[in-house]
């Protein structure tokens, strides 16, 4: 064997699997497609800003990363509990007002306060802010319908809870689990997301810099067969994707990449959902597309550290945005690390599940411009990522946690095997190490 443990991939679930099994003394290497680790997790500095791919927040809340990273380390810069919410006639605040007290009087102001509706969304969250895991256990339905059970049909949920999610979601139908957006609302109510110092990309750097030169960076998988030879993924294996596979480690697994041919006793495929479904016999599910684009304002068109949303009504049922964009922010206000001094970065995100998801720079901007109320014509683009496969899609019922075992010693892990989250891919990436750890006979450390 050249190896006892190859990870295929250098993303959240990649590095965590492999500083697990590290941690339980076995021999791992990581082989990495790109240049830099992080997978989906990546900033580019473009002219001095930094412009994540895809707008992303990290939420100190998520118990993986309040156990697995170092947030000091990482000098989180957060945005503040509230929303930005573009009406008719004006942009609105609308805040939580026990962390944001003084936001109250201009949430009270906004109009879309009502206590009909606030009982009905009370009902909505009640039971996963108190007892999460009842939630889990209890029956799912999509996001649309579970609103409409509790009887949220005002401005709240139609202006703001409604695009709001769909931005985080990536999902502007509503189709996505209520269960696991639920989850997400909880950990919005229990932290403050907002940005590393250095860009998003910071995360994954922190998690592979004790990994060393075992994370082999460039190196692009082009195959992985199981057996004590080269050949096909087996039907065993693949009739393995659904149930969980015990007994002893028998044969190797074999990697060819760019560089080469390696065999180890177990190979873990940590890729994206997209790239496993070509690497293992798993089906690649559906995922969510989105494209966000990078702005340089000479001014900062609003100063609050807040995510703007368009909250004007054009249709019945699960909203249709006036425009392309589903949320826009001046991130350096949240962040002023994310561009030069004196210098202003604005993101806009458009989705990929609408016909306007492509669309081009003169609508988004003149899309943002309504927003926030601002005249957009001086502003210049920095960069533009469009990013086909952000997110796992979460349709219901929730399925919390996917068999990680495809037996023959091939594993894989990801996102799209736990939750669409910071917290699923680093809960798999760690649920993966143990996994491969009992198929090799090491106890648990």
């Amino acid at each position: 064997m050249d190896t006892e443990v190859v990870v295929v991939g250098a993303g959240l679930a990649g590095l965590r699997c492999a500083l697990r099994l590290s941690e339980l003394g076995h021999e791992v290497i990581v082989l990495e497609a790109e240049d830099e680790v992080g997978g989906r997790v990546r900033t580019d500095v473009v002219d001095g800003f930094r412009c994540d791919r895809g707008f992303q927040v990290l939420n100190p809340a998520y118990p993986a990363v309040r156990r697995w990273v170092d947030l000091a380390a990482l000098d989180l810069h957060s945005f503040r509990a509230g929303v930005l919410v573009r009406t008719t006639d004006r942009l609105v605040t609308l805040a939580d007002p026990v962390r944001e007290p003084g936001l109250l009087p201009a949430t009270l102001r906004s109009g879309l306060v009502g206590p009909l509706e606030l009982a009905a969304l009370a009902r909505w969250t009640a039971r996963v802010l108190v007892d999460p895991q009842a939630v889990l256990r209890g029956p799912d339905t999509d996001l649309t319908d579970s609103l409409d059970a509790v009887g949220a049909r005002g401005p709240i949920r139609r202006q703001v809870l409604e695009p709001f999610l769909a931005g985080v979601l990536a999902d502007s139908h509503g189709t996505s689990s209520a269960a696991f957006t639920k989850l997400l609302v909880r950990m919005f109510a229990l932290g403050r997301p907002g940005l590393p110092a250095a860009g998003m990309t910071a995360l994954p750097r922190q998690l592979a810099q004790s990994l060393g030169d075992r994370v082999r960076l460039g190196d692009r998988v082009l195959e992985v067969t199981t057996g004590d030879g080269a050949g096909a993924v087996t039907g065993a294996v693949a009739g393995a994707v659904t149930g969980a596979v015990t007994g002893a480690v028998t044969g190797a697994v074999t990697v060819r990449s760019d560089a080469g041919t390696t065999r180890a006793r177990a190979v873990v495929v940590a890729t994206d959902p997209v790239t496993a479904g070509t690497l293992t016999p798993i089906p690649a599910p559906e995922t969510k597309g989105l494209v966000t684009w990078w702005f340089e304002a000479p001014e900062a068109p609003v100063h609050e550290a807040l995510l703007a949303i368009d909250g004007r009504e054009r249709s019945a049922g699960f909203r249709t945005s006036p425009g392309p964009v589903w949320n826009t922010a001046v991130v350096s206000n949240a962040a002023p690390t994310y561009a030069p001094p004196g210098r202003h970065l604005v993101q806009a995100t458009t989705l990929l599940d609408r016909p306007d998801g492509d669309a081009p720079e003169d609508a988004v901007l003149s899309h943002v411009g309504e927003i926030l109320g601002c005249d957009t014509q001086r502003w210049e683009v920095v960069t533009r990522h469009r990013i086909e496969s952000a997110l796992p899609a979460v349709p219901p019922p929730l399925r919390l946690h996917s068999e990680v075992s495809l037996g023959n010693g091939l594993f894989v892990c990801g996102d799209h095997r736990d939750t669409a989250s910071i917290q699923g891919a680093l809960v798999s990436g760690n649920r993966t190490a143990e996994a491969v750890a009992r198929h090799l006979g090491t106890a648990r450390r």
